[in-house]
């Protein structure tokens, strides 16, 4: 099984996400969804965050441009990019989605200096609007984005539109049409439920954009 294929397993396996085609989740947005993605829960699970870790690693050493510092978005991106930069002898910093109210008002914690190229990790890419912030926040200071890595993304034109639009090189460990695959595959998904689910998706794409 491919990393991709691996990690959408996991990511199933362990209740990050959560498929329910005939019995939709309510985002807070109000929009209907057969799928509700918690990435948070892969920090409880060892082996399946160091794989994620490791992804990560193959991805940034495959790019051209490689990063002097990786940088997490809060709240969920936080904890993987603090094990990305300790598998790679990286600094790190972190990105609030906006500046604190008090002492030094800061929105990028750690040493950031002019010229810096950073990578910034997110755990989930929806619309793409907060880690497209997070990686102008760190622009702002000073930083060069060399991209946005994250671990999984729903596959939405929103997004694909908002990083072209940006000129931000955008990659995800897995996928929504992976997973989809995976669980046909293996179960527990059918494929008519899967076809359901891929309907919705382009659908709530073109609503999106």
């Amino acid at each position: 099984m491919s990393i991709k294929g691996k990690v959408a397993r996991d990511l199933f396996d362990i209740g990050a996400i959560q498929i329910r085609p005939n019995d939709p989740f309510t985002w807070t947005s109000g929009i209907q969804s057969p799928i509700y993605c918690d990435n948070r829960m892969t920090m409880s699970y060892p082996e399946v965050r160091d794989r994620i870790a490791d992804a990560f690693v193959e991805m940034i050493e495959q790019l051209d441009e490689k990063p002097d510092v990786i940088a997490g978005c809060a709240t969920a991106g936080i904890p993987h990019a603090a094990w990305v930069a300790q598998k790679m002898g990286l600094p790190m910093i972190y990105v609030r989605s906006s500046p604190k109210k008090h002492g030094k008002g800061n929105q990028i914690e750690g040493s950031l200096k002019p010229g810096h190229k950073v990578l910034v990790i997110e755990d989930l890419i929806s619309t793409g609007g907060s880690s497209i912030d997070a990686a102008l926040a760190v622009q702002n200071e000073g930083g060069s984005i060399v991209g946005v890595f994250a671990i999984f993304t729903y596959g939405l034109e929103k997004a694909k539109h908002a990083f072209a639009r940006e000129n931000m090189m955008m990659q995800t460990i897995t996928n929504y049409d992976q997973l989809m695959q995976e669980l046909v595959k293996e179960g527990p998904l059918s494929k008519e439920e899967k076809d359901k689910m891929i309907v919705w998706r382009d659908d709530l794409g073109k609503i999106s954009q």
